[in-house]
């Protein structure tokens, strides 16, 4: 399951995370996002305690998403060690999120 992931507990979530997370920007008025959902919520049961896999509603959280430039949604970022290190944006293969998330193990 991805966990949702509000601008209060972000910091501890993700940056502070000894785990890969990989983190997606959506809303639930995006019709995008709501092909992306699926697609997320297989890769957090298929990486369950390797990598933090959560969920942020840009409308509720904004915070964030500004802090990285998240413009278009879906955008699915991988952080490692606080930091991010891919981007996605739109609506991409299972197999680009899984290689992206392996790449940060």
């Amino acid at each position: 399951m991805a966990l949702e992931i509000t601008d209060a507990t972000f910091d501890e979530v993700v940056l502070k995370s000894d785990k890969p997370v990989l983190v997606d920007f959506w809303a639930a008025w995006c019709g995008p996002c709501r092909m992306v959902g699926p697609i997320i919520e297989e890769v957090g049961q298929e990486y369950d305690g390797k990598a933090v896999v959560g969920k942020v509603d840009v409308d509720a959280n904004q915070q964030f998403a500004a802090k990285y430039g998240v413009r278009n949604i879906p955008t699915v970022l991988v952080f490692k060690d606080g930091e991010v290190v891919n981007r996605q944006v739109g609506v991409s293969p299972k197999k680009t999120y899984t290689d992206a998330i392996d790449a940060a193990l």
